[in-house]
């Protein structure tokens, strides 16, 4: 187990190098003079040339990435070109609300996908299971960001059942704040985990150790919920690491819905600013977090099925 975790974080460590280098060359790569654009056009030609000179941008771009990857490794990330506040000090500070997001829309998607999955796996080709199929599918197909503004519009402006904006104070009312960004980014997940689990059920279902408990007379739900979840749900672990990626990319747009502060909306506003230092900072902190859930995803598939461990 030992031997196969290492192999897998260093195919993470891997990725990660790869994604960032290749995102360093294509904001690189973006026509236009950043300096230009961050200072603005009555922005003197001194001042211009001390930013381009900090930025490293006077130098050919190799020299540029191996700058970079130099001041990485003494996790120095730079320096905001705005605030001259260190890039690593701003991403942190916004890291935490992001994370909150993403862990409250996995755990109330995951939990419901689970229980609809097993439930329309344990009484299939009902009316029950015909419907949770529906609900999924529609769940499936409803992008975040439209779920986003129906949300608020209803929730928060018609029925004012919770805040629209902000973040809140407090636990109670960081709470408050986070369910309709949560809900909007969570509910395409609930019909994902509930057809995996309903497919992986019913083939666990048709196995020869769940026919065994039968024949020793075991009720179906202790079946059910001993036996064959506990292989079925499996896969949904790999999805769920997998998911964290995807969630990252939806919570932009409840961020910038409903206003709240995360890396998401970090990231909007510096490439629009062309803050070179912030983008990157941004997105290695991201491409991390994505790879470092994927690794962590098949480790428990790993240690939970020994079969996996094969696969690197």
């Amino acid at each position: 187990m030992l031997h196969y975790a290492v192999r897998r974080f260093a195919l993470a460590a891997l990725i990660v190098f790869v994604a960032v280098t290749v995102m360093f060359l294509m904001i690189r790569a973006v026509p236009g003079d950043p300096v230009q654009i961050m200072l603005g056009p009555r922005a003197t030609p001194e001042l211009q040339a001390r930013l381009t000179a900090e930025l490293a941008l006077d130098q050919p771009i190799w020299n540029q990435l191996a700058i970079f990857y130099g001041n990485l490794l003494q996790g120095d990330l730079g320096v905001d070109v705005f605030s001259g506040r260190p890039v690593t000090s701003i991403v942190l500070q916004q890291l935490p609300y992001t994370l909150e997001l993403i862990v409250a829309s996995i755990l109330w998607s995951a939990s419901l996908g689970i229980a609809l999955g097993a439930y329309a796996a344990a009484h299939p080709n009902t009316l029950i299971d015909r419907i949770t199929a529906a609900v999924s599918v529609a769940f499936v197909a409803a992008p975040a960001f439209v779920v986003a503004l129906l949300s608020l519009l209803v929730f928060a402006v018609h029925l004012r059942w919770f805040p629209a904006i902000g973040v809140g104070d407090g636990v109670l009312d960081r709470l408050n704040h986070l369910v309709l960004p949560a809900f909007a980014i969570g509910l395409s997940w609930v019909g994902y985990v509930a057809r995996l689990v309903r497919a992986s059920m019913l083939e666990v279902m048709g196995e020869n150790h769940i026919r065994t408990a039968r024949a020793f007379g075991l009720s179906e739900r202790r079946i059910v919920m001993i036996y064959a979840l506990r292989i079925a749900i499996l896969p949904v672990v790999t999805v769920i690491g997998v998911g964290i990626g995807f969630l990252l990319s939806s919570a932009v747009f409840a961020e910038i819905v409903f206003a709240r502060p995360g890396l998401g909306k970090l990231v909007i506003d510096s490439i629009t600013t062309r803050n070179y230092p912030i983008v990157m900072g941004a997105v290695l902190v991201s491409t991390t977090l994505f790879v470092v859930s994927t690794a962590l995803a098949d480790l428990i598939n790993a240690w939970l099925d020994p079969r996996a461990r094969s696969t690197v």
